[in-house]
C-alpha cells in the first residue's frame, strides 16, 4: 500500500484527463523498466512477536537506523513512517510489514542486487535491535488482535471501513505479505494484451509462489491463504476483472471501473479526509460529502488508483499482484517470470496462445481453486502444474532472447532456476514447510522464524 502520492495538485475537470494519465505511461520498448516490490514480517528474536511502531526496538527505530545508509525520512504528524533514496522507497504496511518499493531498473540482475542490498541493510540494523524478518505470504503464528497498527492516517480509515465490506480485510492489512513487479507497455494495444495474459496467468504465479499454509501456528488447509483472503476483502475493488477480456477494452474502460470503485480518502492539507464508501464520480462534480464544493486533483486520482486491489492493477504501468512473499531467491524470480513472459514479443505471443481460449469460468476457477490446491488443482486434461511448466518454459525462452547478461555472462533466466525446481518436484514452498511442520518441527511453528528468516 502506498504513501501519499507526489503527483502535482492539478485540478481535474474532465474524464479525458484520467484516461490521459494512463496513456501517459506508454513507453518505447527501449525505455521499459522493471520495478520490484516486496513485503516482509518483522519479529523480535526473543519472543517472535511483531515489533510495535514505538519503542527502542520498534519499527520507527528501525527506519531511523536505516537512514545511516543514505535513506531520507518521510514523516507524518512528526513520526518517521517511510524512507526515500534513489527513486526507491521503504514503507510500512498496516501492521509494520516492511516494504521495499524498488527503483525502475533495466534488468533482473539490477533488481536482485537492489533487493539484496536492502535486505543486508535491514539485517544490520535489525540485528542491533534484536529483530528478524521473515518472508511468507501470511503471518504464521500471531492472531489478528496480536498484530500492531502503524500510525498512518490512511490505515485508520481503512481499518474502520474494511469490516463493512468483507470478513478478511483486516487480515489482508495486518497479516499478509506479497512480492510484485511493475512493468511497462508501449501502446494501448500492448497494454491490453499484457493485461489479459497476466490476468489469465496470475493464478499460475500464485501456485508457484504459494507460501502461506499456516494460521495461528497450525496448518490452515491452504497453499496460499494470502490469496484466499482477497476473495473476502472487498469485492468492489478485487478480483479477476472479467471486463478486461471483453471487446473494446482499453484505458477508458479501466477508468470507468476505477470511477466505480468506492473511495477511501482524500489527502488534503497534510491530513487524510475520510471519504470511505463515497464516489469519485461525485468528487468530479464537486459533490463529495466530505469535501463539498471541492474538485479532485491529479494527486487524488493517483491515490485513488492505489486503492483498487485486483489481481493485476493498471496505473501508468501494470502491477502483478498474485504472489506470496518469500526468500531472496523468489523475490528475484517473480520479476524474472513476468519479464520473461511479457517483455519479449515471441514470449508474449506464446503466452497469449496458451491462455487465449480460457473461458471466463475457467479463469475464475483457477483464481478461486489455486489458493486451496496450488499446483495440484485439476485443469482441463491436466493440472495447474502442467500449465506452470508451459508458462515457465515460455518465460525462460523469453529471458534468453532478451540476453541481458551480468558480468559473468549469465542471462536473466538463471533467476528462474528456483521455480524450475518447484515445477520439477511438483512441491510448492507451502508443501515443503508443511512437511517440516509435520516432520522435524514436531508440530511447532516457531522454527520457521529461524530457518526461513532473511
Amino acid at each position: 500500500m502506498s504513501s501519499p502520492s507526489h503527483v502535482a495538485e492539478t485540478p481535474i475537470t474532465d474524464r479525458n484527463e484520467l484516461v490521459a494519465t494512463l496513456a501517459s505511461g506508454e513507453k518505447p520498448q527501449a525505455q521499459w523498466r522493471i520495478g520490484t516490490e516486496h513485503e516482509k514480517f518483522g519479529f523480535r528474536l526473543d519472543d517472535l512477536r511483531p515489533p510495535t511502531f514505538d519503542g527502542d526496538r520498534g519499527i520507527e527505530a528501525l527506519l531511523t537506523g536505516l537512514t545511516r545508509f543514505g535513506w531520507d525520512p518521510v514523516q507524518e504528524d512528526g513520526r518517521t513512517i517511510a524512507l526515500l533514496r534513489d527513486n526507491a522507497s521503504v514503507t510500512l504496511e498496516p501492521a509494520g510489514q516492511l516494504e521495499l518499493s524498488g527503483a525502475a531498473l533495466e534488468t533482473i540482475h539490477q533488481t536482485c542486487v537492489e533487493t539484496g542490498t536492502h535486505l543486508n541493510e535491514v539485517a544490520q540494523v535489525a540485528g542491533e535491535l534484536q529483530l528478524g524478518f521473515l518472508g511468507m505470504g501470511f503471518q504464521p503464528k500471531w492472531t489478528r488482535d496480536e498484530m500492531p497498527w502503524m500510525p498512518k492516517g490512511r490505515y485508520k480509515i481503512m481499518r474502520e471501513y474494511m469490516p463493512k465490506v468483507g470478513t478478511l480485510g483486516l487480515d489482508m492489512m495486518t497479516r499478509t505479505c506479497t512480492v510484485q513487479v511493475n512493468l511497462d507497455y508501449a501502446t494501448e494495444a500492448d497494454m491490453v494484451k499484457k493485461f489479459r495474459v497476466s490476468l489469465a496467468l496470475q493464478p499460475i504465479a500464485t501456485a508457484l509462489f504459494a507460501d502461506s499454509p499456516f494460521t495461528e501456528g497450525a496448518p490452515n488447509g491452504y497453499q496460499s491463504y494470502r490469496s484466499h483472503i482477497w476473495t473476502d476483502t472487498d469485492n468492489d475493488r478485487t478480483g479477476m476483472l472479467d471486463f478486461v477480456f471483453e471487446d473494446g477494452f482499453g484505458y477508458e474502460r479501466y477508468v470507468d471501473y476505477l470511477l466505480d470503485v468506492p473511495m477511501y480518502f482524500s489527502y488534503r492539507d497534510g491530513r487524510y479526509h475520510d471519504a470511505s464508501g463515497q464516489s469519485f464520480r461525485d468528487f468530479m462534480v464537486g459533490k463529495l460529502p466530505v469535501l463539498p464544493g471541492q474538485l479532485p486533483t491529479l494527486r487524488d486520482w493517483s491515490d485513488h488508483m492505489t486503492t483498487a486491489f485486483p489481481e493485476v492493477r493498471l496505473k501508468k504501468y501494470l502491477e502483478m499482484r498474485g504472489a506470496d512473499a518469500g526468500p531472496w531467491s523468489r523475490l528475484c524470480a517473480l520479476p524474472a517470470f513476468w519479464v520473461g513472459l511479457l517483455y519479449d514479443d515471441a514470449a508474449l505471443d506464446a503466452a497469449w496462445d496458451l491462455v487465449r481460449d480460457f473461458s471466463l469460468v475457467e479463469r475464475n476457477v483457477l483464481r478461486d481453486g489455486v489458493p486451496w490446491h496450488g499446483l495440484k488443482l485439476p485443469f482441463r486434461n491436466g493440472t495447474v502444474l502442467d500449465l506452470s511448466r508451459e508458462a515457465l518454459k515460455i518465460a525462460v525462452a523469453g529471458l534468453k532472447r532478451r540476453a541481458a547478461r551480468n558480468a559473468d555472462g549469465q542471462d536473466e533466466s538463471k533467476f528462474l532456476e528456483v521455480l524450475q525446481e518447484i515445477v520439477d518436484s511438483g512441491l510448492t514452498p507451502a508443501d515443503r514447510k508443511l512437511a517440516l511442520f509435520h516432520g522435524e518441527w514436531g508440530g511447532n511453528i516457531d522454527p520457521v522464524f529461524k530457518e526461513f528468516a532473511y
